[in-house]
């Protein structure tokens, strides 16, 4: 495995959580880079369903070194919760965590900005989750934000909280919200500081030495390719760099030592939020893709959009990370239907196009062009090889690997990790 970057090629909600879970096995390290606990990755192994916001996948394997990069932004009482709550379900949270004490921290006036922003916004609002994940980094671009290595300096830590609760105090006034207590936040937050203290680590030395150990390192993103901060559907995207570039930034290992990327997509197209989706089904079939796929948010409950595959949009994915191989998920959530489409072109106006446009009210505007492809109506659940899979359903999941650009090489036909497949 050497150092695998695992990304989202579609909107997000791909499946990442399984495959990483999948490829863990092979993992010394799982490394998460980017995002916040705006993210959820669902795992389930054997009877047991997890769902994790920050703490990486890897936490669900013993013996396996977790880590939370510099380019996160933690909430640390979401944090907190999140170990407590496996620490309940027997999962062991001790030596095998740490978190950059370079991580920029999400504090409850970030939450609140988040609302009032959305808000202000009206028709134009990007979807958030209202997690403050957004406004934390804001902040840290703005050089004002705290870092969790500021929890470890009951002093320091005080000094610039103050000077930021009083600063957004301001901005709460503007739009008649109540003032937060300073000393209400400090009192939690420095509390929740000292149980999370010996997971705080100087994880880039830390990482770095695990690459000249020729330890086998996962990096896990959140989010996905077209929620990408610079080559998302801007403005209808996340706060942070969701593709592969996102795992030197947000973990400090050079570029010359990452190996190979791979790109995740379900065998159709899933967005949550606002923004533009051309192969949006708005009728029955998009109303029963969600029900099969059971296409709700893992961190908000949120109905996910379902639509067709997009291979305009997944190749687009594939140049910008420079996708390797590709993992399939959901194949199985495709099984009883007797037609399936895959987007091969937009038409706009009286052009034809086979490249993505940057702009958002260009692609909002675009007309997906299909090929259709016979249905294989029967059961891949179970399925551990290519081979026995329906002849219809080797076509299909080849041919949006050709149209996508990049080699297949995992298909997952269920959410168990048995439930996979290799090439």
């Amino acid at each position: 495995m050497a150092t695998t970057i695992l990304v989202g090629a579609q909107w997000g909600d791909e499946g990442k959580g399984k495959i990483i879970d999948v490829l863990t096995e092979q993992a010394d390290v799982v490394v998460r880079y980017q995002g916040g606990n705006n993210a959820g990755h669902t795992v389930e192994v054997g009877p047991e369903k997890y769902v994790l916001h920050l703490i990486p996948s890897g936490i669900l394997y013993p013996g396996k070194v977790n880590v939370i990069g510099n380019g996160v932004v933690v909430d640390p009482v979401a944090l907190l919760e999140e170990v407590v709550h496996l620490r309940g379900r027997n999962v062991a949270v001790d030596n095998n965590l740490y978190v950059s004490e370079t991580a920029h921290m999400v504090l409850p006036y970030h939450r609140l900005l988040d609302v009032i922003r959305e808000e202000q916004k009206g028709e134009r609002k990007i979807g958030t989750t209202k997690r403050g994940i957004g406004p934390a980094y804001s902040d840290k671009v703005a050089r004002t934000g705290l870092r969790i290595g500021d929890l470890l300096t009951p002093e320091r830590f005080a000094d610039r909280l103050r000077r930021k609760v009083r600063e957004n105090n301001e901005i709460f006034k503007t739009f008649g919200h109540r003032p937060m207590s300073f000393k209400k936040i400090y009192d939690e937050y420095e509390a929740v500081g000292q149980k999370l203290k010996p997971f705080i680590a100087d994880t880039v030395t830390l990482l770095n030495g695990a690459v000249r150990a020729n330890k086998n390192i996962l990096f896990e993103g959140a989010q996905g390719t077209h929620l990408d901060i610079d080559f998302g559907t801007y403005p209808f995207v996340t706060s942070s760099n969701a593709t592969a570039g996102g795992a030197c930034i947000g973990t400090g290992i050079p570029p010359n030592r990452m190996n190979r990327v791979v790109g995740v997509m379900k065998a159709y197209t899933t967005r949550v939020g606002e923004g533009p989706f051309p192969t949006e089904l708005l009728d029955q079939q998009g109303s029963e893709l969600r029900e099969t796929g059971k296409e709700f948010g893992a961190t908000t409950g949120r109905p996910r959009r379902c639509g067709w595959f997009d291979a305009i949009a997944t190749r687009y994915a594939v140049m910008v990370n420079g996708i390797d191989d590709l993992a399939v998920t959901k194949l199985d959530v495709l099984d009883a239907l007797p037609k399936i489409k895959v987007c091969v072109g937009y038409k706009h106006g009286r052009k034809m196009l086979e490249t993505m446009p940057t702009d958002v009210d260009v692609l909002a505007a675009c007309v997906p062009v299909y090929q259709e492809f016979n249905g294989w109506q029967s059961s891949t659940k179970h399925i551990l090889e290519f081979d026995q899979l329906p002849k219809r359903a080797r076509v299909y999941l080849q041919r949006i690997a050709q149209l996508s650009g990049a080699k297949l090489s995992i298909i997952s036909v269920g959410p168990r990790r048995e439930e996979t497949i290799f090439l």
